[in-house]
Order: structure tokens, then sequence, then C-alpha cells
């Protein structure tokens, strides 16, 4: 939680001034605490509305086997007619009356992405309400300690005080009990808060919400946290904000009592390592600094927050941001959490709104969104397929190519250098052809468990077992299953298209269906199978169709693949596939 401008500041400082650590121990690769199997990597949707969430998770988390979905405040907040993106973190009351949805399309979404597969876990502000403002986006009227029908001045720590930047270190009460950059701190001490704050996270889990990263929970102390825990109905699963400083008197391993805890050390090793020499990432582990044990850590290359303090890799730094999410899907530490936002030059502005700040439908080919977790999706399913395996095999260049299995059931190599590598590789898995999960291609491994790999530039090959591979001993993958209407054929468009950040797949064809050459009307393709997108298009029956593919890229510009056009005749009935690669 970072808010309540213009004292945010001051908050941003206490995380970028925490020390990088150097990590120690550089010898063979080190034993890891593998987390327990069955941790689904989390995608945080941060600021998307509820509608957006719905149709994500039905067309793209589900099918890539995410295993949750982190979103935003759902409660009504602070307005701030959409101008900034902070205000939902200033709490007005528990209405779900937000800038992203009413309750009805909140419960939708929830309901959308279980059908999906997909739990929903909402970001929960409950330390504080407001720090400014008097009218929130549901049209509640509010003052800073005056909240009719549910706080009073009586309900808040009193009397005031701030917290000031030596406090982290000195005085860990005034942390947990003073003022966060002027926002109004609920006495959660008090029985009468605590049970307002239950009642608050009880109607959400009695809407289908499976869990709740806590926010600002380091100012909270863990002794009120647990009291609020004893009044939640169910059992759900919490994740806690406690950002780490090595000397500061609240530390993140005072609350994993209460529930798993967010690691921020493992964002900025991963920026310092991947704007270095990643070799050194053999001995990745808490031995570098990491305050959190494996099985109950939450990890992240950047959020909201370290995005735009600077502290993180975000998706700004291109490839280098996609290899260290690679890595952290691929190496044994933690509950992964994949980030997609909007994307900024501003950093307080808030995400694309209308009509009073409230937020528009994401579009990923419009370049406001980075929708990044749709180019690691394959890694998601390694991530599942290697879970409960162990660091085998590692190579490194001494520089920035670094390559490692996990046990006999999935490998990985990363190049985070400028300059493609070839050589042999042990990969520890059966003889067989394996899809590559972090991009296009193949790997063959023989029956020695070795394979001959090329690694292109500032880029990854990852394959596992028990994945949409070639190998001679797996099935294919079923085609969908589509019922074409009457003089209509059912076509579906597989092309295998490896995409830079924000950039989306398109068909075009000389056919209205297929938008008549016209970019603007292209069908896009969805990137659920990555780096396969898919479509499946109505087009009419005993007709020779002409198409080709276009990426979209984030500045609005279109790339058509090269010429000559596609071309192929409809059958007179039934469905027909065109599997292609992007040339």
């Amino acid at each position: 939680m970072r808010s309540c401008k213009p004292l945010a500041a001051a908050a941003l400082g206490v995380l970028t001034g925490a020390a990088l650590l150097t990590p120690v121990a550089l010898g063979g690769a080190a034993a890891q605490a593998v987390p327990p199997a069955g941790t689904a990597p989390i995608v945080k949707l941060w600021s998307w509305n509820w509608k957006s969430v719905a149709r994500e998770c039905t067309e793209v988390l589900g099918p890539a086997g995410y295993g949750a979905v982190q979103v935003s405040p759902p409660h009504d907040s602070m307005s701030k007619g959409g101008s900034v993106w902070w205000d939902v973190y200033q709490p007005a009351r528990y209405a779900l009356t937000s800038k992203f949805g009413d309750e009805n399309a909140f419960k939708a979404m929830v309901e959308a992405c279980h059908g999906a597969g997909v739990k929903v876990h909402v970001d929960a502000v409950i330390n504080h309400m407001t720090g400014q403002g008097s009218a929130s986006y549901g049209g509640y009227s509010f003052g800073k300690y005056d909240y009719p029908g549910l706080y009073s001045s009586a309900d808040f720590h009193s009397p005031t005080c701030t917290i000031n930047d030596g406090d982290y270190t000195g005085d860990g009460w005034r942390v947990q009990n003073c003022e966060l950059v002027g926002l109004a701190d609920l006495n959660t001490g008090s029985e009468y808060v605590r049970g307002q704050i239950a009642g608050y996270l009880n109607k959400l889990t009695s809407l289908g919400v499976d869990g709740f990263r806590i926010d600002a929970a380091k100012h909270i102390s863990p002794a009120d946290l647990a009291a609020i825990r004893s009044k939640l109905t169910g059992s759900p699963y919490l994740h806690l904000e406690v950002i780490h400083g090595d000397r500061e008197k609240v530390q993140p391993g005072q609350y994993t009592g209460v529930g798993d805890v967010h690691e921020f050390v493992f964002g900025r090793k991963m920026k310092e390592q991947f704007t270095g020499q990643i070799h050194w990432l053999e001995t990745f582990g808490q031995s570098w600094g990491l305050s959190v044990p494996s099985d109950r850590a939450v990890t992240f290359v950047d959020n909201h927050d370290t995005e735009r303090n600077g502290s993180t890799l975000n998706y700004k730094y291109g490839a280098a941001y996609k290899l260290a999410n690679v890595f952290m899907l691929a190496w044994p530490y933690g509950t992964p959490r994949v980030y997609s936002g909007f994307t900024w030059d501003d950093k307080e502005a808030g995400p694309p709104s209308a009509n009073g700040g409230f937020v528009t439908d994401t579009d990923c080919g419009n370049g406001r969104w980075t929708c990044f977790h749709r180019q690691v999706t394959g890694m998601v399913g390694f991530h599942k397929a290697v879970a409960g395996a162990p660091v085998a095999n590692w190579y490194d260049n001494g520089d920035n190519l670094i390559a490692f299995s996990r046990g006999n059931k999935g490998w990985v190599a990363i190049n985070n250098g400028n300059a493609s590598v070839t050589r042999a590789f042990t990969t520890g898995l059966p003889a067989g052809t394996y899809a590559n999960a972090a991009g296009s291609g193949s790997v063959t491994v023989d029956g020695s468990g070795n394979a001959t790999v090329t690694v292109p530039a500032r880029s990854a090959v990852a394959v596992h077992t028990g994945g949409p591979s070639p190998s001679p001993t797996a099935s294919p993958t079923a085609s969908p299953t589509v019922t074409p209407t009457p003089g209509r054929v059912a076509a579906s468009f597989n092309a295998n298209v490896t995409t830079a950040w924000g950039q989306n797949v398109f068909v075009v064809g000389d056919v209205a269906e297929l938008g008549s050459w016209n970019p603007a009307n292209a069908v896009a393709l969805s990137a659920a199978s990555y780096p396969v997108w898919r479509a499946t298009v109505n087009l009419p029956a005993g007709r020779t169709i002409s198409y080709k593919y276009i990426k979209k890229n984030p500045d609005g510009s279109v790339t058509w693949e090269s010429d000559p056009n596609r071309s192929f005749t409809t059958p007179s009935g039934g469905t027909v596939t065109r599997d292609d690669s992007w040339r």
C-alpha cells in the first residue's frame, strides 16, 4: 500500500532505502526448500474492472492453469475521479461500490472465475480509512475520522501520531499504531473495529471469495490480525504485505503465524541479478537475505508499488523482466505471483477510466494495459508440472546463461545475454520431443537425457513432462468441438507466434468474417496456449479464403507477416483447422 499524496513519498523512501544484500556461498547448487505441490501461481490483475477479470478468467487464466486471481480493493473509496491509482487504498466504507464495478458485477466475476477453475483473492485494506477527500465513488459523504454508520473518531488510534522514517528502525509500536502517510489509523485492538472488519471480509467470502491479500499488514500488530482472523467464517487464504528492511523493528517472520507473507527481497534480488550476471542464481535461497521460509512466502518480480518506486524490475525492462518471471516460475521458492497492470509514464496516474473515474474494460491490444501474464502462460504449466521436484543438472557459463532441471520433470535454460548460445545440455528428462513452454520451438532429448539446444539472446527455453508436447508418446491435443451453422464452416486458426511485451496477434483476410483486410476489424486470437494463438471463426462453406496474421503493437501500429498471402478452400461443411507459424 502506498497512497495519500503528497505524503506518499516518505513511505516510498522506506522501501527504496532498504539495502540490497549480496549473496554468500557461491559453490555448487544449494539444496532448496521445495514448496508443497499444488501451489499454483497467482496472477494479480491490478486495476482491472470486474467485467474484464471475469472474461480473462474464462478465456486465459483458467485454460493456462493459474490457481487464483488477485483483484483490486472492491470497497467504496475516496474518489479522485480516476486521476490517480491510489484512491482505492483509502476506504470510505465497506459497500461494494468501487470504480471497478458494483456488487452485482463483482458477484458475476467471482462466479465466472470459479467456473473457469480460478480462485479469487481480494486486496483487503483494513489498517486505515482515508486521509483526504469527502466524497466516494458510490456517492457517500465522510470525514477523515467520521464515516456515518460505520466509524467515528472513537474507533481510531488516539491521540493521533504520524509514522516517521526513523520509527521503522527505532519504534515498532509507532509503526503499528500511528498514521501511515496521513491515513486515519483504525484501532484494530477494538472489538468493535475488529467486528466491522471481519464483517466486511465475511461478506466477501459469502460471495465466494477464497482469500485475501492484507494491505499494509506491517502496520497492524500480529495479535490484532490473529484476532480478526479468528472472527472469519470458513478458512480463507491470507497473504500479508509486510515490507522487509534489515534493521526494522517489525519483521516478516512475526506474521507467519497469521498467514503467508510477501517476500519483498525476492523482487529486489531479481532486479539485481537480471541487470547484472544471472550465474550467481545457482545458490538462490534464504542465504541471500530472503526473510520468509519458502513454504510461507509469496514471491513476485514486481507489484504496483515497486514497479513505480524503482526497487524492482517492471514491464519497461522488456526481456529482462520476462526472464526474471520465467526464473520465478521455474525455481522452487514460494508461491509465485505474476503481475499485470496498466502502462504509465506518470507514476501517480490512474488506470484508463471514463464517466467520473470508473475503470474502462481492459483492452490488451491498445497499449494501455500490460497484460503481461499472457506472455508466461506456458511457464504456469511448467510450474505446475515440476511441483515438488528439486533443482538438479545446474549449468552456467559464468555470465548470463543458466540452465537447470527440476528432477526429471522439467528443464529450463535462460539466456540473459546479447548473443545466441548453442550447446549440449544435460536435461534429466526422459527421451522425447518437448514443446518450449517459454517461447516457440521444441527440444529433442536423447536416451541419456541430453539435448543440443539453441537458446536465443535475451530468451528462454523451458520443457516439461506431461504437457502439450510433440513427444511420440503423447496424445495430440484435440481441437475444440464447434458446431457450425448451416452453410458455414468452423475454421480454427492456430498460429505459433512469439510476441514481445504488449503485442497481440490477430487474423485478417478477404472475407467480412476476417475483417475484409482491415486490421481494425481483424479477429483477435487468444494467447491462452501461448506461443500458439488460437481462434475459431465461422466462415462461408466452399470458398477460397485468403488471410494473414498480424501483430498489433503497444503504440497502435500493426506488423504484418511476410508475403505471400495464405489461402485455403473451406469444405462444404463441418470444420477445418489451419496450423501455421509466423513468417
